[in-house]
């Protein structure tokens, strides 16, 4: 192992090891806070994928999210715990395909013109379960008993005890994280950077674009899924505000913060973005004004989009290029 790979791995292990002990050391409302977070983390790799890795900006990932978060809410029987082996697949198999259809319309389109277009899809979603009875309509849905996988008479895991929940949270991170990787450095994550870098020049060299992207948009909603199905389990409850706009928005501004183009630039991006949340919501820091907490969060952004245009990666990076001298003309 190089030192650039060595000097990427350690904080990884030390962050990894910080996650497997918090639940025995952190009280109850932050390992609660925490397992959102890892959530969220799940949601901003998958977006991750397409914007850092494919180059595709989607405003409309929060429907994939939502999808998978209400085919859980919809899909589980109310009378009894359903199984995780069947529930996850199907929601998964749902979402997938869900993304496959919207993809292979949107990608007809390139640019702001794409943007929009998935922005036009999720609001559609969003309307659907909005609007339907089916769906709840604006109240939403209740998952009243959380799944289960057992074998025979025994269970295995419980999505109602909290521990397990969180560390079943922890391992969708992990491998989530790890197939990423995995994909970035095979010859179809080598294809989709080529497409980011320059897609007129994959296709001169012999590559059909288009299959990769729709594949790579349809393994991002998938991986949304995951982050769907564990938010609709965790809260028990879903409702249409998770497909809404602003939840694309707010999944990109997590990459925006982290560091476009690293995988551990959105996980560290919806940390921090859920830091700041709590801090500025936070009564005994800001007393009434807490109510207008968007306020400082939107400026504090502003700010760290302007003071660091590469995010909390790039950072060090940055700080390097300032103490580089700059060599005067002879």
């Amino acid at each position: 192992m190089n030192k650039s790979a060595l000097s990427h791995a350690l904080p990884l292990a030390a962050a990894g090891a910080l996650l497997v002990v918090f639940p025995f050391v952190g009280g109850k409302f932050y390992v609660d806070l925490m397992v959102t977070t890892m959530i969220l983390g799940i949601f901003a790799l998958s977006l991750e994928l397409l914007v850092g890795l494919t180059g595709l900006v989607s405003f409309g990932h929060a429907a994939f999210f939502g999808i998978a978060a209400y085919a859980t809410a919809l899909l589980a029987p109310q009378a009894a715990a359903a199984s995780i082996a069947w529930l996850l697949p199907a929601v998964l198999a749902i979402t997938t395909l869900a993304a496959a259809a919207i993809g292979a319309l949107s990608l007809r389109t390139r640019g702001i013109y794409f943007i929009m277009v998935t922005l036009a899809f999720a609001q559609m979603a969003y309307f659907v379960f909005h609007d339907m009875k089916f769906a709840g309509g604006s109240d939403g849905l209740y998952l009243n008993i959380k799944p289960v996988l057992a074998l025979g008479s025994v269970t295995l895991l419980d999505l109602d005890r909290p521990l397990t929940f969180y560390y079943v949270t922890f391992g969708a991170l992990v491998l989530v994280y790890g197939l990423l990787a995995a994909v970035r450095r095979a010859r179809f994550g080598h294809a989709l950077a080529g497409i980011k870098a320059n897609e007129q020049r994959m296709r001169a060299a012999g590559f059909s674009t288009y299959p990769y992207k729709l594949a790579a948009f349809a393994l991002a909603g998938g991986l949304a899924g995951v982050a769907g199905f564990l938010y609709a389990v965790k809260d028990g409850f879903v409702n249409p505000e998770i497909l809404a706009w602003h939840q694309s928005g707010t999944v990109l501004l997590m990459l925006i913060l982290g560091g476009i183009g690293t995988l551990r630039g959105a996980v560290i991006g919806a940390f921090l973005f859920v830091v700041l949340k709590e801090l500025f919501q936070s009564e005994a820091l800001f007393g009434s004004f807490a109510r207008h907490w968007q306020l400082p969060l939107g400026l504090t952004i502003i700010g760290c989009v302007a003071l660091m245009p590469n995010g909390i990666t790039g950072l060090p990076s940055q700080l390097r290029s300032l103490r580089t001298p700059v060599p005067h003309a002879g």
